[in-house]
């Protein structure tokens, strides 16, 4: 049977699309203790309790002497260079091989680092599709949240966890699909067909021939609804129903500030981010004193610095759960050599002797085929 629209492609119905829904806030209870944080089906972060040690002072630690520089030989340096040159697909490796060292000069560089562990909580209601959950609303008072149990990762170690609140859960049609479990295709528009892409709705293919691919007809069924018109609701999964509930994060974060003390190699800060260096002290409390009597005393300015705007700022959100402070020497070594009469410089640094060249003398421009 000849399509009687013949010629002329067939359009659905357009069926708007609602967009992502936010649950209405009559879908959440009020929870005593709960009222500030979940205003408007919100969230927030919740101040902690009064510290855990309120009163434990922090103690001074002593501050080591023994400052030496380690040092490399100049077969460890050589060693290093051709190393780093041979690693160079554009590198000639004979500067390396056959340049005279004429100095080498170590540096002493300190890096201070101040770890700060805290333990924050946050709040907010949240849904998932019901599956036959208990629903224990108002069975019992729910805890506040810096009174419900967790389980921490090891000092220093970031981690989260979503735990749902005790006494909060409850079951509500979903106000997405108004709890049919469906809604309709928006690739079809509802319809369940759409457009042959053979013959555009005409129903012929190649002038009068008649189209295999829809059947003469000029729609075939969407693939994406398999023809129903109307795919699984993706808020509540075909349940019809969800579950509401209050939904605690808790997130143990580690933050690391570092300082390191001006030095006069020519190497860049930055360049030491990715290194390690002697460990020289370490000393770790539930919060700590600054660093006193360090013979850098812009080092020691930076610990009190750091040591008080750190317990400043996160003791307001957070909890303190312990503090680490750290001291490396970083052991730089500028060796200076000379190849083919010009003078060059490349640096070795960090326990990993990595190497830095800025000037190397034989580097061509090459391309992979």
């Amino acid at each position: 049977m000849l399509n009687p629209h013949e010629g002329q492609a067939l359009y659905a119905p357009t069926v708007p699309s609602p967009g992502p829904m936010v649950p209405p806030a009559s879908m959440f209870g009020n929870v005593p203790g709960y009222e500030d944080t979940l205003a408007g089906g919100g969230g927030g972060y919740l101040p902690p309790p009064m510290p855990l040690h309120p009163n434990r002072d922090p103690e001074p630690a002593p501050v080591p002497q023994d400052w030496n520089i380690p040092s490399i030989t100049e077969d460890v340096a050589r060693e290093r260079f051709i190393m780093y040159a041979s690693g160079k697909c554009c590198y000639n490796n004979a500067p390396a091989k056959d340049g005279v060292i004429t100095n080498m000069q170590a540096f002493n560089t300190y890096r201070y680092r101040l770890e700060t562990f805290t333990e924050s909580r946050s709040t907010e209601w949240a849904t998932k599709p019901y599956e036959g959950e208990l629903a224990d609303f108002y069975t019992q008072t729910a805890p506040r949240p810096w009174e419900i149990p967790v389980t921490g990762p090891s000092l220093f170690q970031n981690h989260e966890e979503n735990i749902k609140v005790p006494y909060t859960s409850s079951n509500k049609p979903c106000h997405t699909c108004s709890a049919s479990g469906k809604m309709p295709c928006h690739e079809c528009n509802g319809s369940g067909t759409k457009v042959c892409w053979v013959c555009n709705g005409s129903g012929k293919q190649g002038g009068d021939s008649p189209c295999n691919q829809c059947n003469q007809r000029g729609r075939e069924n969407c693939s994406k609804c398999h023809g129903n018109g109307t795919k699984e609701c993706e808020t509540c999964k075909g349940k019809q129903q969800l579950l509401t509930y209050i939904n605690l994060k808790v997130e143990w974060k580690n933050n690391v500030e570092d300082y390191v003390v001006e030095q006069n190699s020519g190497l860049e800060v930055d360049d030491l981010s990715d290194v390690t260096g002697k460990t020289l002290f370490k000393n770790a409390q539930y919060m700590l004193y600054p660093v006193y009597g360090f013979p850098d005393p812009s080092l020691s300015q930076a610990s009190d610095r750091l040591v008080r705007e750190h317990q400043a700022k996160y003791s307001q959100n957070s909890r303190i759960l312990q503090q680490q402070q750290t001291i490396e020497l970083i052991p730089i070594t500028k060796v200076t050599y000379k190849w083919k009469g010009g003078i060059h410089v490349y640096y070795i640094y960090g326990n990993e002797h990595q190497v830095k060249a800025p000037d190397y003398p034989a580097t061509c421009c090459c391309s992979i085929m």
